[in-house]
């Protein structure tokens, strides 16, 4: 299959050409070219990383560390690097990253442009607030560098700036240190919404990473069961088995083997997983961090048609109140989802002009598409834009103009500084009148 899709496999487009840039200097890249976009490894979920009919810029050879300043925890690096050749290097000197999100099969590029968020916004932020500078290649051929001393309204556009203001070959950024590769994990079983609450209330002043599995299959909403789970960096002298082998889907199905049935056993099976209410554990970083990443091309099971991550936040405001709403309204809807994740984000200013995280609460989705789905979710869309709540772009391959302004009313000052030569689908749908 051509790597040049996005996670979901929806939609489906393909570039005009792709090109790829191996030089930091390398300013004629944009010749002959109508509208461009950069491409790292393509685990955007939807059309944020493709373009219709244009050119992508592959950057996955500009995977060069240039400098890491052991002693005081900054990295400087190309940003075709991923975070898995990140913490290959970091880690074994006691450095992680600040902020990472499910997968480390991303460029750094990618995570800045995204403004990735992790289980620990609560108390770090977003991976935007640890960047200290990058270059930045316009289309006219400048090499601009940012930081929120140098252009530092650039540099606040290109963070959570969804690859439009140009490409970005270089970053700077710091790290975390921490005692060991394991953590201390406790797991804590919960039957409501409002005993998450509970839980999440008593866990975010003590534990860095915080986040939730989400069963919506069991029952009616006074029963929506899940498992909490709340970390902390640990010192350990003692080795945790790994295992190192991995699952591998070898092709995309030709049906989805997500349905109603297997959702309903895996949610069960996930549950019943832990006899307990609660355990701990002592668990390496990168079964706790990047689960999925144990599953080679698990997109490839949700088939052709492919999926649709839905992933919305909404204020702390009455959010217990506001997400049972929302939760009502996908029961009612007849959706089921084989993955669910709710956590919360804390009350950091906003990395980038166009950045998803803001204080709330957020919830994630996997759903298969099918028939009705794209008209049940532009439901879903107007209630959590009456909450004041907001969509993921990384995630989306469907909201609609009207949702995205609403959700991003920033988006007239992001507009003078977008590079006019760079664009994608997501930008072209979410711009139309």
């Amino acid at each position: 299959m051509n790597r040049y899709h996005s996670w979901g496999l929806y939609p489906k487009i393909s570039p005009k050409k792709v090109k790829k840039i191996f030089w930091r200097n390398e300013r004629s890249i944009f010749e002959n070219c109508n509208k461009v976009l950069p491409f790292g490894l393509g685990r955007s979920y939807g059309d944020v990383c493709l373009v219709d009919n244009g050119i992508l810029i592959d950057t996955t050879e500009l995977k060069h560390l240039i400098r890491f300043d052991q002693e005081n925890g900054i990295l400087h690096c190309e940003s075709g690097v991923t975070l898995e050749q990140i913490l290959k290097h970091i880690v074994p000197k006691g450095w992680f990253l600040p902020v990472t999100p499910g997968t480390k099969y991303i460029t750094v590029g990618g995570a800045i442009a995204n403004d990735v968020h992790g289980k620990n916004h609560h108390k770090a932020g977003s991976f935007g607030h640890y960047v200290k500078s990058f270059d930045l290649l316009r289309s006219d051929g400048s090499i601009v560098h940012c930081s929120p001393e140098e252009n530092p309204e650039l540099f606040q556009a290109t963070i959570g700036g969804l690859g439009l203001t140009g490409l970005i070959l270089n970053a700077e950024f710091t790290l975390k240190k921490i005692p060991s590769e394991y953590l201390y994990l406790q797991t804590i079983k919960f039957k409501s919404i409002s005993e998450f609450f509970e839980i999440n209330d008593a866990s975010e002043k003590n534990f860095e990473y915080t986040v939730a599995w989400v069963d919506l299959t069991n029952g009616s909403l006074n029963s929506v069961r899940g498992i909490y789970q709340r970390a902390n960096h640990f010192f350990s002298d003692q080795s945790v088995k790994q295992k190192k082998s991995k699952i591998s889907i070898p092709f995309v199905l030709p049906f989805s083997l997500i349905n109603n049935l297997s959702i309903f056993i895996f949610n069960a099976l996930y549950y019943s997983k832990q006899f307990d209410k609660y355990a701990e554990h002592i668990i390496h970083y990168d079964p706790f961090f990047y689960p999925l990443d144990g599953v080679n091309n698990w997109n490839y099971l949700y088939g052709r048609k492919g999926f649709l991550q839905y992933q919305f936040v909404i204020p702390k405001d009455n959010c217990e109140r506001n997400l049972l709403t929302i939760l009502n309204e996908i029961k009612k809807l007849g959706l089921s989802s084989f993955l669910t994740v709710l956590k919360t984000f804390g009350n950091k200013p906003k990395a980038g002009i166009l950045s998803f995280p803001r204080e709330g609460l957020t919830l994630a989705i996997d759903f298969p598409i099918t028939q009705d789905i794209f008209q049940k979710l532009n439901k879903l869309d107007s209630t959590v834009v009456d909450f004041g709540g907001a969509l993921y772009p990384a995630k989306d391959a469907r909201m609609s103009s009207k949702i995205f302004h609403e959700s991003y009313p920033e988006v007239n000052n992001f507009l003078q500084f977008k590079d006019p030569l760079f664009n994608s689908a997501f930008w072209e749908r979410v711009m139309s009148c």
